[in-house]
């Protein structure tokens, strides 16, 4: 390694108490990926919104955390990760009490914008420290807290918003990262090393190409049932729409491939196979955990007439068991092929999802619901920290911050293109199932009544069993790239990356 990554793993930096202070603002992001999807009934009748507008909430969170990551990680290589995860995470404190205090939904879209731009600074920096201040040979049990807390974070935040917003009200879902956010702010003042830095310029055209071309597709997947899939006041049609987002981001991968200097996404990163697998595999979870929320959150409140509280403790032993077995996965990380745990990981997530769609009625029995979730607690044990690790191990110093920024984002595009794409489909099967009147009712009936009126009930369930077939059938896409790892524990020469030739590998 370099001397750089030598000196960072020394003894007196105290790895372990780095990493809990970093995972305090990197648990608090994560929940708030997710704490929206058990609150929409609520915000839909506070805020006077329909169910479009109340996921707008959360894709408009998940998009401006997503675009700047690319660069973000960057500044933590230019200007220290300490430095940038402080600033972020007092941006993403502050802009917390903003979405509390809001009166519409447009303010809240604005102030969660603002949250998802301190996430954006926050997130690459913990991968990033990790990949410097832990050893080669102990990172697979970092990278395995690191999992727990990714994983615990995305099942928790349900559980948590339901009995905030049942004691307190919706806005507290918010106002609860205010203390939390100061706390992690002075241990992480005290705890984080200052690490060296790397002198970096910045690509502003692929910030802007990446963030317009980004907008414009998930814009185009989300509106598109609103429109009808057709014109849209009269200028552009959706697919259209849809079209020049992926072309201008097929322009931002030109971009970056041209020959820039400093390019956000340093392409030789995917000279490593197993670096390329593990971000089509992170961004298949990242729309999975986001897009199953939605669905089963609608059903338990508008079908089932749960509490927010008794619908996201559904989740529970999800959560319950991806944080006893994360752990527990993150040490055989360093000693098995991840192909063996990632596939078993995610394999177990796609059964679960078809299994939940299938049973997703009206008269369910509760403990039938039980048994999926539980499957799905197994499957998020299993794929965190193998993923993570499998992305990360080789990365040389100079590269952590791209590294990070990239996985980072590849997740978050799959978080933002899964909010999207359910809120689409789930308009649709709505539509399919209940005609006219299912249009704008996934929040239940209208005026915010908890429990949907019985005559609808059942096609309402059925519309959210088959939402709940997507993220399954996208999981899948990371099962394929899981089984095609190789065993980073014997690594050809010729798979290392431009930068690693001529040192050791890690």
């Amino acid at each position: 390694m370099t001397s750089g990554a030598s000196s960072t793993s020394s003894d007196d930096l105290k790895p372990w108490p780095a990493l809990y202070a970093l995972c305090i603002g990197f648990f608090m992001i994560l929940v708030d990926s997710t704490i929206v999807s058990v609150a929409t009934p609520a915000i839909m009748q506070g805020l006077d919104s329909d169910i479009n507008g109340v996921v707008w909430v959360t894709s408009a969170y998940l998009l401006a955390y997503a675009v700047p990551l690319l660069i973000t990680g960057r500044l933590g290589d230019r200007f220290g990760p300490k430095n940038v995860y402080l600033v972020g995470l007092a941006v993403f404190t502050i802009a917390s009490a903003w979405c509390g205090l809001t009166t519409s939904v447009g303010m809240l879209v604005a102030a969660r914008v603002l949250q998802g731009l301190g996430g954006a600074l926050l997130a690459p920096q913990t991968m990033a420290v990790i990949t410097r201040i832990f050893p080669a040979e102990r990172r697979g049990r970092a990278m395995g807290f690191w999992g727990a807390v990714a994983g615990m974070a995305t099942l928790v935040g349900p559980v948590v918003g339901g009995f905030l917003i049942d004691h307190w009200g919706w806005e507290w879902i918010f106002f609860i990262n205010v203390p939390v956010g100061i706390v992690g702010f002075v241990l992480a003042m005290r705890l984080v090393p200052r690490l060296p830095v790397h002198s970096h310029q910045f690509d502003l055209v692929g910030v802007g190409l990446s963030a317009v071309g980004m907008f414009l597709l998930v814009f185009g997947i989300q509106e598109g049932q609103t429109y009808d899939w057709g014109q849209i006041d009269g200028i552009l049609s959706v697919p259209l729409l849809i079209v020049l987002g992926l072309l201008v981001l097929a322009a931002f991968v030109w971009w970056q491939a041209r020959g820039v200097r400093e390019p956000l996404v340093p392409l030789v990163l995917f000279a490593d196979r197993n670096f390329s697998l593990a971000n089509v595999a992170i961004t298949s979870v990242g729309f999975a955990i986001t897009a199953m929320a939605f669905p089963l959150m609608l059903y338990a409140q508008a079908v089932r007439g749960m509490s927010p509280t008794r619908s996201a403790l559904l989740l529970a032993p999800m959560a319950v068991l991806t944080g006893v077995l994360a752990p527990f996965v993150g040490r055989l990380v360093d000693r098995m092929h991840p192909r063996v745990l990632a596939g078993f990981g995610l394999s177990c997530f796609a059964v679960a999802m078809v299994w939940l769609g299938a049973i997703l009625r009206e008269g369910t029995p509760v403990w039938q619901l039980l048994l999926p979730i539980v499957l799905l607690g197994v499957a998020n044990g299993f794929m965190w920290s193998p993923l993570s690790v499998t992305a990360t191990r080789t990365l040389p110093p100079q590269r952590a911050g791209a590294g990070a920024g990239v996985y980072n984002t590849t997740r978050q595009v799959g978080a933002v293109l899964g909010s999207a794409a359910i809120a689409a489909l789930m308009e649709s099967r709505l539509a399919a199932h209940l005609g006219a009147a299912g249009s704008g009712m996934g929040g239940g009936a209208e005026g915010g009544q908890q429990q949907l009126p019985e005559a609808v009930r059942a096609g309402f369930a059925r519309a959210m069993g088959e939402a709940i077939y997507l993220p399954g059938i996208v999981i899948c896409v990371g099962v394929v790239a899981a089984l095609l790892f190789r065993n980073p524990h014997v690594r050809p020469a010729q798979d290392r990356p431009v930068e690693e030739a001529g040192s050791p590998v890690a």
